[in-house]
């Protein structure tokens, strides 16, 4: 028999991100460390990549443009379509972690090292978001420095590298042995 996976969203924020995704300027980040995660695939050989959080699927459409080929994923609460999450070589977790609802985090890390069967690229905004939520708080739910966020991966992952970019921060990182 299999467990019930732990939550990882709210119902009601279930529906405000469907509401943010409907703005073709939300969710764009991940074209951005498109060729990064390229290099990523191609160093350590992995043939599949699990978009975690993957919103309308930017980061496939920027590996695509570069000509990488991977069996890819996508998984998104605010599109359920996408199925629930899969295992990979490549987990890719991209500006997403800080939109999390905080009561929910150690789910959606719990979550990430399940699926994470080589390696995870995770990015962090470490401040404010340009954009709100319909209720009126910051679209980024958890702003904090990247101490904080280490602390907290580093319960699930072990960090090979840890890279400040502007705002925010990046990692490459294994499971930790089960």
């Amino acid at each position: 028999m299999t467990a019930t996976p732990a939550p990882v969203i709210s119902e009601a924020y279930r529906k405000q991100q469907q509401d943010l995704h409907q703005n073709p300027d939300y969710g764009v980040a991940s074209i951005g460390f498109a060729s990064m995660v390229a290099q990523v695939l191609s160093r350590n050989g992995a043939a599949t990549l699990s978009d975690y959080g993957a919103g309308k699927q930017n980061l496939r459409k920027a590996l695509e443009a570069y000509g990488v080929e991977v069996g890819y994923t996508a998984y998104d609460p605010a599109f359920p379509e996408y199925g629930e999450p899969r295992p990979a070589d490549l987990v890719c977790c991209i500006d997403v972690l800080e939109h999390i609802e905080p009561e929910y985090l150690d789910n959606v890390l719990a979550d990430l090292e399940r699926i994470t069967v080589k390696h995870g690229f995770f990015s962090v905004h470490t401040g404010p978001a340009g954009k709100v939520l319909s209720d009126g708080r910051n679209a980024h739910l958890i702003q904090e420095p990247i101490a904080w966020w280490r602390e907290r991966l580093e319960r699930h992952f072990a960090i090979e590298h840890l890279v400040e970019a502007p705002g925010g921060f990046f990692v490459i990182a294994t499971p930790r042995p089960r």
